[in-house]
């Protein structure tokens, strides 16, 4: 199937019965999972889907399929015109995508869509072999597509992405370490790094420190900030700012002046085509400069309700713009200089099973994991047992919190770019146990 020529047949089916916007992607997913130093699993697939959106008379719905043939195709805008028949109006529908030029987009890499697997198992044995005498475990994968928009209005687009990842841990009879490493290109990942890391924080870990739950200074890895922003980017949904759910307050100073954020899909470190679901091009949007929040992303609907242009963040439903593709400014201190700043705290490497309790304040609370570590007089001293914390991460960034900005921004999940940072507190409020 050819994605822009499927898009085009739906459009064409729909025809004058209603507006119509339609998506097609072709692409492979990739994946090499390893565990006690081997590879036990290699496993590919090759994906095909095509989705359609009809609004006649205001009235809206939207449908897919994985069988884009041509029967398929008929079928998929049959039932979804007579899914929309059946819908209520909504007053709210903001129209289609007007024609307009997306970007180009830079990242994409064939050699990791169509990446042999050997090329995956070389990065898995790169990891393992950093660690001689522990336990590795963990994945590589390679993944690409090849994906195309079109609608009723005249909008045409087409856009191709890749990505490649390994994620894994070394591990000690009583302890983890981490280490990751994301790129649109597979030649990026360097497993040896990865696994270095990884046995580094593994081995470091083996003598636990006790301490007590309290407020800590403390070094936050990548992974942790990125864990951050992903709730923390809700808060600029126009969605949610509209509702009343959203922590920010457009113009203030709410958080500290190191804090710059961005989404930027254009970027070559990004891992994204250059649409989204609706058919809008993306572009640059500063969302917070010096940490005075600035804008908030939009879908249509939201934007015409607001008064403005959608920023290129739309899903196709009504949940409002998503940042897909967040940058936060690196600064220009290695983490080996910002946990030399610290004359007591905490090195964390990785939050998990984070759970929101207020999304207005922004308060969570979760665990850490792979590796934290106690800092002493500006040296990691010893590992320390997982703790929880309960923590609002809108008052972590708070203006005069954010003591230093590492410059080793890196990618994490295909949706964040970021750096360590130097909290002047953080809030653990037990063990793992509670």
């Amino acid at each position: 199937m050819d994605p822009l020529e499927a898009c085009d047949r739906l459009v064409e089916l729909v025809g004058d019965r209603g507006e119509a916007e339609a998506a097609c992607a072709t692409g492979r997913r990739a994946l090499t999972r390893f565990a006690n130093s081997s590879i036990h699993q290699n496993v590919a697939e090759d994906f095909v889907w095509a989705r359609v959106r009809v609004s006649v008379d205001g009235r809206q719905a939207s449908a897919g399929t994985d069988r884009p043939d041509a029967g398929g195709l008929e079928r998929l805008v049959e039932r979804t015109l007579a899914a929309a028949a059946m819908r209520a109006v909504d007053p709210e529908w903001p129209g289609l995508a007007p024609p307009a030029p997306a970007p180009a987009v830079t990242s994409y890499d064939q050699a990791t869509h169509l990446a042999d697997p050997s090329l995956r198992a070389q990065v898995v044995r790169d990891f393992v072999d950093e660690g001689p005498g522990l336990r590795g475990a963990g994945f590589c994968d390679s993944n690409g597509s090849d994906s195309a928009f079109a609608n009723s209005a005249g909008q045409r687009l087409r856009g191709r992405s890749s990505s490649a990842t390994v994620e894994a841990i070394h591990r000690t009879a009583t302890s983890d370490g981490r280490g990751w490493q994301s790129s649109s290109r597979l030649s990026d990942l360097d497993g040896a790094a990865a696994g270095r890391t990884a046995a580094e924080k593994a081995r470091r870990g083996d003598d636990l420190v006790d301490i007590e739950p309290g407020r800590y200074e403390v070094v936050l890895e990548p992974s942790c900030l990125a864990n951050m922003l992903e709730f923390l980017r809700d808060g600029f949904n126009a969605r949610s700012h509209e509702e009343g759910r959203s922590f920010v307050e457009l113009g203030e100073a709410q958080l500290d002046p190191a804090v710059t954020l961005w989404d930027d899909a254009t970027d070559p470190r990004a891992i994204s085509r250059g649409f989204d679901a609706e058919g809008t091009p993306k572009r640059r949007l500063d969302l917070v400069r010096d940490g005075v929040p600035v804008a908030l992303t939009h879908d249509r609907k939201t934007a015409r309700k607001a008064g403005t242009e959608s920023t290129g963040h739309g899903f196709g439903g009504d949940g409002g713009g998503i940042a897909t593709n967040l940058f936060m400014a690196p600064g220009a201190q290695s983490p080996e200089e910002l946990i030399a700043s610290v004359e007591r705290g905490l090195l964390v490497t990785e939050f998990w099973y984070v759970r929101i309790l207020d999304p207005k304040t922004q308060v969570v609370t979760g665990l850490t994991r792979n590796g934290t570590f106690l800092i002493e007089g500006g040296r990691v001293v010893g590992g320390v047992p997982n703790l929880r914390f309960t923590q609002s991460y809108v008052d972590a960034l708070r203006p005069g919190n954010v003591l230093g900005v590492g410059d080793d921004a890196r990618l994490f999940d295909g949706t964040y770019h970021v750096p360590t940072l130097r909290l002047a507190a953080w809030n653990f409020t037990g063990g793992a146990k509670g």
